[in-house]
């Protein structure tokens, strides 16, 4: 496996009502994988009726590989390396760039002692 940050990973994905197969996105950094034996991803929905300061609607879905216009949302899972993972594609630079503004947004600890 040689998945690097921003690409879009199809796997079986832990959710609130059960296990289901979508595209999400790897989060985590050649340094991380070559010391872990798992992959931290990030999940991503078509369902944008209600987001939060902490989603990125992807502009560039399309370059993506990705099937419909979707968001990045900061629900956040680490899977084995042997999580049936299936490459689809990858982020342009500014989606990425979005999705870390996100991620740090979500662990942004001044934020957290307002």
């Amino acid at each position: 496996m040689n998945f690097k940050a921003g690409d879009v990973v199809a796997v079986d994905f832990p959710g609130v009502n059960g296990i289901k197969r979508r595209p999400t996105i790897v989060l985590s950094s050649t340094t991380y994988h070559t010391n872990r034996p798992d992959v931290i991803v990030g999940l991503l929905t078509s369902k944008t009726g209600s987001l939060g300061v902490t989603d990125h609607i992807l502009q560039d879905w399309q370059e993506a590989k990705l099937k419909v216009s979707s968001v990045f949302r900061c629900f956040i899972a680490t899977l084995p390396a042997s999580a049936n993972f299936v490459y689809v594609g990858r982020l342009s630079e500014r989606d990425w760039q979005g999705v870390c503004a996100c991620v740090k947004l979500s662990f942004d600890r001044s934020a957290m002692e307002n």
